[in-house]
């Protein structure tokens, strides 16, 4: 695991305690892409299962989920996200 990957779940982690969550390096995926060897940390997918999502809607998690990962944001090219309650 690398670091941007350790820094993105001990951050969503420690935000919200009570969440499960996954979060998968897809970079390998990208192999070719723009100059990526896939290599890297570039591209990430998010699942995150937190009940503090029911009082949000689909734009409100997202925005808290970048809110949440705003340091490690510039250094990723891509990240999807699966958000459910």
């Amino acid at each position: 695991m690398g670091q941007i990957q350790k820094a993105i779940e001990e951050k969503l982690l420690a935000a919200m305690p009570e969440a499960r969550c996954h979060v998968e390096n897809q970079s390998h995926l990208h192999a070719g892409h723009a100059g990526h060897d896939g290599s890297g940390e570039s591209h990430f997918h998010l699942v995150i299962h937190w009940e503090g999502f029911m009082a949000m809607n689909r734009l409100g998690r997202e925005r808290h989920v970048h809110q949440i990962l705003a340091q490690e944001l510039p250094h990723i090219h891509a990240l999807s996200m699966k958000l459910s309650f």
